[in-house]
């Protein structure tokens, strides 16, 4: 059995960035997610922005490492290669009644670190918004404020630490710890045992669980909050900035705000539910979205122009979840459990996770230090990835050069987004191979047009079967469960019919 100094449970953005930087040390890293392929649980559905931290409570620990994520993003998206813009974002006050809460939000980024505030008036909101309430007495503006590739920087910090000697074990589920004399021994698996010294509970919305298993905080509960968007369609309607109403005890609102993709997304909802795999939409959160739209932009915009919908699981362990007594009241947990020895827990970590997730990171890596774990950097460790190419945004010379060199980048396989072929093959085979429709459509940005993949599912599903030998059979959405294909309706190899039905 392979010995580990580390094993990470979980691949969304906070474990694969974990994972990443712990692979500049001399350590041997084991990074494990139950799933098809990282970054596909709540990492795959939230908003993609990058929190400026005037929304977190003063002395939280969501704001001190939401201010110093922040600050972390520009340069980690240059290593990686993502795409990340600082937009600035807008909190706007609807009515005087709701202008002491900016001036409230405005006191608390300020205590928090945050730099680039500013109350702006309700005449400069209507010109740099003029599609807002016309109702609306002001607005909070934070430069800081951004927006991401959340797909990407999982993908691109997982690739990067496989490519600094992580491994990476997908459709590999947790199940409990190895534990001696209160002392982490490793992990099992339903692919078999994971000797180890430490373990980093990175699991999501199933990180309540794992903690569990080691008897740690048993009054701590992950209820998911489930927050449903809608994508419009970039040719009736955009908008590119960023756009929240005043916050309430249920969140930071809906939002209306562009993605680095270039759509417009409404949303989310707020809703407890109890399913930690349930992602529906309902009528009740299409109906929410459409009047909490209309009293930031009244008139301006038509849910009819959605060309997709989606949800996503935030997770959340608020106080209006937890047992009676719990001390636990809604901030992040990123600490060493007292409980047993050997065990980093990084819980609830709903929103700003993705904008503190580069910090949560560099905290992990702290805890180990203070625990007596030896952080000796590898002189061969490379930060650097290079995604593969994107022919659409190259310059016609160069994309022309792409194109005489493989002329599979010639060859559009997604109208909408125009993907190539190319692009496609190259994400079959990088370091973490895309091997199910979804990953194709995370790494590539295949079939998220208004077609919604209508004109490339069947192409795609047949590139992935010649790339990767699988029977098309065995080609999925998103993993097992999910195929596309269940069997032939003809023969190929000629008529079957017996002579009685000539």
């Amino acid at each position: 059995m392979k010995q580990y100094d580390v094993v990470i449970i979980g691949a969304g953005v906070t474990g694969s960035l974990i994972a990443r930087e712990l692979s500049r040390y001399q350590l041997k890293v084991l990074l494990i997610e139950k799933e098809s392929d990282v970054g596909s649980a709540t990492s795959a559905a939230n908003s993609a922005l990058v929190h400026a931290g005037y929304d977190p409570p003063v002395g939280s620990l969501k704001a001190a490492l939401n201010v110093q994520g922040n600050k972390l993003w520009e340069e980690l998206a240059q290593q990686l290669d993502v795409d990340f813009r600082r937009t600035g974002d807008y909190v706007a006050a609807i009515g005087p009644e709701e202008l002491p809460d900016l001036q409230q939000l405005y006191d608390r980024g300020v205590h928090n670190g945050v730099s680039g505030l500013k109350l702006v008036s309700a005449d400069e909101v209507r010109r740099r918004i003029p599609k807002i309430n016309p109702d609306v007495s002001g607005a909070l503006f934070a430069s800081e404020a951004g927006i991401c590739d959340p797909f990407g920087i999982t993908i691109a910090a997982a690739e990067n630490a496989l490519l600094n000697g992580v491994d990476i074990f997908l459709i590999t589920r947790f199940i409990d710890f190895i534990i001696e004399n209160q002392t982490i021994r490793g992990v099992r698996t339903d692919r078999g045992d994971f000797n180890c010294r430490w373990v980093i509970n990175a699991a999501g919305v199933y990180a309540d669980a794992v903690m569990h298993k080691a008897g740690c905080q048993p009054d701590f509960k992950i209820t998911p909050r489930r927050g449903e968007y809608c994508i419009l369609d970039p040719q009736k309607f955009t908008f590119d900035s960023v756009l929240f109403p005043v916050p309430s005890d249920r969140g930071k609102g809906l939002l209306i705000f562009t993605t680095i993709h270039g759509n417009t997304v409404i949303g989310p909802t707020s809703e407890y539910i109890a399913d930690k795999e349930d992602k529906s939409i309902t009528a009740e959160g299409q109906s929410y979205l459409d009047a909490q739209m209309n009293r930031l932009m009244p008139g301006q915009i038509d849910l009819r122009w959605t060309i997709a919908t989606f949800s996503g699981l935030r997770a959340s362990g608020n106080a209006p979840c937890l047992s009676p007594g719990s001390t636990y009241r809604g901030d992040f947990i990123v600490s060493a459990a007292d409980e047993v020895h050997g065990l980093i827990n990084c819980a609830g970590i709903e929103s700003p996770g993705l904008s503190s997730a580069p910090a949560i990171a560099l905290r992990v890596c702290d805890i180990l230090r203070d625990q007596g774990v030896p952080l000796k950097q590898k002189r061969e460790w490379n930060p650097i990835r290079k995604r593969r190419p994107v022919p659409r945004k190259l310059e016609i010379e160069d994309r022309k050069e792409l194109i005489r060199k493989d002329p599979r980048y010639g060859r559009i396989v997604c109208r909408c987004e125009e993907i190539t072929e190319g692009e496609i093959v190259a994400e079959i085979h990088a370091p973490i191979p895309a091997l199910t429709y979804d990953a194709i459509k995370r790494r590539t940005w295949c079939g998220t047009g208004r077609c919604q993949g209508g004109f490339d599912i069947t192409r795609v599903t047949e590139i992935l079967a010649r790339e990767t030998g699988m029977a098309v059979e065995s080609i999925s959405k998103k993993g097992v469960g999910s195929e596309y294909i269940f069997g032939r309706t003809k023969q190929t190899g000629g008529c079957e019919c017996s002579d009685a039905g000539m």
